[in-house]
């Protein structure tokens, strides 16, 4: 297994202590709802406090094992190299004819965004970047976006009643999408991502709160360890923007004193607010992680904006924008009830009118072809 260059004993007490000062916080448990269909007092005042929280045990079992069997054909037909058009069948690669940016390629262990001008230069620095193995590929996927048009399994995840239910009582009952993928984190390849804030377009803005720059969900298909799993710097979502270089440069180094795991078993799902400081270090574990992320904002926060410019030029997300980017939760809606016909689908406010026209099957499929085009970044 691959090293931490003359510093593998350090990393490891930096990973046991960060778990150690994680089980020490009241930020997990199972989804409650009270009486009235809100989020439980205690569940909103610990994200508010900490800036996420774990659901446990959100998928079930048999959820997670279809899931499984989905992620395992995805990784058959990604391309055999970067810029290839082939998998290693043979066949057309997966999301090679997409004019968005679906596949995001790193060296194995490396930081491919950490001290670059990537994402509006919101990773000022870089990470630790263990060296890889001799005999490991050149390049890995460690991150993909768009893909609820690639995978069923995802976007019936995507649909969780629970899981929108939260969504309603964080954003309110008009949230909007923001946009979806896998990462993934090989035992011994899995890339880092440096430390930084989500947030880009209104750290100025004079409504701006905890709130302002929406929120991800973290599914996690294995366990998310110490090693594999990403950190977070707990109550940075309330203080603005945080001077990331000035932290590092205190602590004298990217292990950040303050910062705790998001450690998870397969199923469970967290929720982090995405201008909490947040990073994750290369996967030189044993442990594989593959994370469905998912976020979304509030309405107030996207309607009229220019965007962060995620697939291109930045562009101002007007109502039939909005509306076009939200109809993938009805689709999900859809496609989540023809699978679990016995369970209470959520109700999307927004779209539950015109729900007969977004009708989950082979139309749909060619309707949402590349649309995270449409993804709404602030």
């Amino acid at each position: 297994m691959t090293k931490y260059v003359d510093e593998d004993l350090d990393m490891q007490n930096y990973l046991k202590a960060g778990e150690k000062r994680a089980s020490n916080l009241d930020n997990r448990g199972p989804i409650k709802f009270d009486v009235n269909g809100n989020l439980t007092q205690e569940i909103l005042d610990s994200y508010d406090k900490y800036g996420f929280y774990i659901f446990e045990k959100v998928f079930t079992t048999e959820e997670l094992n279809d899931w499984e069997v989905d992620y395992l054909d995805i990784l058959e037909r990604f391309p055999i190299r970067r810029n290839a058009k082939i998998d290693k069948k043979g066949r057309p690669a997966i999301a090679v004819d997409c004019k968005a940016n679906i596949l995001y390629w790193s060296k194995p262990l490396a930081d491919p965004f950490g001290g670059t001008t990537l994402a509006n230069g919101r990773h000022p620095v870089k990470m630790i970047e263990p060296v890889p193995n001799d005999d490991d590929p050149d390049e890995i996927i460690y991150l993909t976006q768009g893909f609820l048009q690639f995978s069923d399994t995802f976007l019936r995840a995507y649909a969780h009643p629970l899981l929108l239910k939260v969504a309603e009582n964080i954003n309110g009952e008009d949230f909007v999408p923001f946009t979806e993928g896998y990462f993934i984190k090989d035992p011994g390849l899995g890339a880092s991502v440096a430390w930084h804030q989500d947030g880009t377009t209104h750290w100025n803005n004079p409504n701006w709160d905890q709130y302002t720059h929406g929120f991800n969900f973290m599914a996690q298909l294995y366990k998310s360890t110490p090693g594999n799993g990403v950190w977070v710097v707990p109550g940075t979502h309330k203080l603005g923007k945080v001077d990331i270089k000035k932290r590092v440069k205190e602590a004298g180094t990217t292990k950040l004193p303050d910062a705790v795991p998001i450690v998870c078993g397969p199923g469970d799902v967290a929720i982090t607010n995405r201008q909490v400081l947040h990073g994750s270090f290369a996967n030189t574990s044993k442990d594989r992680r593959v994370t469905v992320n998912f976020g979304f904002h509030k309405r107030s926060s996207v309607l009229n904006v220019l965007g962060g410019g995620l697939h291109g030029k930045p562009k101002v997300y007007d109502e039939e924008h909005i509306y076009k980017r939200s109809r993938l939760i009805q689709y999900a809606i859809s496609a989540r009830s023809q699978k679990y016909p016995n369970e209470v689908p959520y109700i999307y406010k927004p779209l539950h009118k015109e729900k007969e026209k977004y009708v989950w099957g082979d139309k749909a499929r060619e309707d949402i072809k590349d649309y995270s085009l449409l993804d709404m970044s602030i």
